[in-house]
């Protein structure tokens, strides 16, 4: 697993975008620009200790795209959508780990360790190696290149 690190154009919208999520009281979990089949999709993901709603969306989504009509920082076309990070988001920068420290998170390997693909525990520290995880009362660290993705755990049942 490699820490996200922002295309040119992902760090100019985040630049753009931040401070209106700040200003209306959201957290901006990330940006991501991605291609899917002959579109481009521009996709911001907020966050708030309430939980995000559809309302959330629509009260981001206005003042988003003036801000980017205004600067125009992607020439061409694209869909943009304001949506929540999810309940069982991935944890992609520096900052996702560190406000998520005390959470229950799953860990996923690319190849099994400990004889385990996958582990859920509690998130006690990560850094640009390895991330530290107490799982039935025991911590231990794992290699981030080890790692496939490690995502936000929610229990439904």
């Amino acid at each position: 697993m490699k820490l996200k690190k922002f295309g040119g154009t992902e760090q100019k919208v985040y630049d753009l975008v931040k401070p209106v999520t700040d200003e209306l009281g959201y957290y901006l979990w990330d940006v991501s620009y991605v291609k899917e089949g002959a579109m481009w999709y521009l996709r911001i993901f907020i966050d708030q200790d309430e939980g995000i709603t559809i309302e959330d969306c629509e009260k981001v989504t206005e003042p988003v795209n003036q801000i980017l009509d205004e600067k125009d920082p992607i020439p061409q076309q694209y869909m943009l959508e304001v949506g929540s990070a999810g309940l069982e988001r991935e944890l992609l920068k520096p900052e996702h780990f560190e406000v998520c420290k005390g959470d229950e998170v799953r860990v996923h390997f690319i190849r099994a360790v400990d004889g385990l693909k996958e582990i859920v525990g509690i998130l006690e520290d990560a850094d640009k190696e390895s991330v530290t995880v107490t799982v039935d009362g025991e911590t231990k660290s794992f290699q981030l290149q080890d790692i496939s993705f490690v995502k936000l755990y929610f229990d439904f049942e």
